[in-house]
């Protein structure tokens, strides 16, 4: 029965759309904004609940060897009606937004564009042979809905520190989702689906994933000139040490609890910590 209802809250994306407020709270902890936070948290809840079901209702047939999708297969009406709840309540959310359309629409398109090449019909199955950077573009999506647009919102705190953060997070979102690709490649080749990591060998995605979570640890240390204190930093750095040694783990194992609840969590990972122990 615990197995059961932990596949629910996973498989259901309900995990992942925790994890998606977890870091909203922490952009708005560390970067000291100020807006309706509450009505953004509801919104970016169920967009992502929305997303996700969606994406993954069109995902079945992506490999008879993931747990996940066997899943998905036996529950498609579920994350049909969260696909509609999750959007309606979405929907509701934009327009109490409105003021803010330019942003928050622009939230609404990247995300409808990552998951629009697996409808293969019409333009959309055409996005899947030119989506070179698709992996880099998850990446973006998730950063701006959880970094760049409450900034944009408040509206008050564009400075270093803010683009430093913005930056910062990507990097570590942009090595997780190297690895997910890394598993996918094979299925992305037969698929048609283009992204640098089916174009790279070996050693051209080892040296990619070292350059992204270079790049991450930079630009995290750099905060510390923007009045981050040193616990603060430290606390931001752990996730990307975390992903660091499990990546030659996760390039042998491909277990949905590794990838889904590890991998995915380590992106709000440090949130946890900073909300629970750091004043900044």
């Amino acid at each position: 029965m615990l197995k059961y209802l932990f596949d629910v809250f996973l498989f259901t994306s309900c995990f992942i759309a925790g994890c998606a407020l977890l870091m909203v709270l922490q952009t708005d902890q560390l970067l000291h904004l100020s807006y309706d936070s509450t009505g953004y948290l509801v919104f970016v809840f169920f967009s992502t609940l929305c997303s996700y079901n969606f994406h993954w209702y069109l995902s079945a047939d992506a490999t008879s060897e993931n747990a996940r999708v066997q899943w998905t297969e036996h529950h498609k009406v579920l994350h049909l009606v969260l696909t509609g709840i999750g959007g309606i309540i979405a929907a509701i959310y934009f327009f109490h937004f409105i003021h803010h359309w330019f942003w928050m629409g622009g939230a609404a398109l990247l995300t409808f564009l990552y998951s629009a090449p697996k409808l293969r019909y019409g333009p959309f199955a055409w996005l899947s042979k030119v989506a070179v950077g698709k992996t880099m573009f998850l990446a973006f999506v998730w950063m701006y809905v959880t970094t760049f647009l409450p900034v944009a919102i408040d509206n008050h705190h564009w400075n270093g520190a803010s683009m430093l953060f913005c930056l910062s997070r990507f990097l570590l979102i942009y090595a997780i989702c190297i690895i997910f690709d890394y598993r996918d490649r094979d299925y992305d080749k037969q698929a048609g689906i283009r992204s640098m990591i089916t174009y790279f060998n070996e050693r051209g995605i080892n040296n990619l994933f070292a350059l992204s979570l270079a790049g991450f640890a930079v630009s995290t240390l750099l905060l510390y000139f923007y009045g981050f204190s040193l616990l603060t930093i430290v606390l931001l750095l752990v996730p990307g040490i975390i992903v660091a040694v499990l990546y030659p783990i996760a390039k042998k194992n491909f277990s949905d609890y590794l990838y889904y609840f590890v991998l995915d969590g380590l992106m709000m990972f440090s949130s946890l910590l900073t909300i629970f122990i750091s004043n900044k």
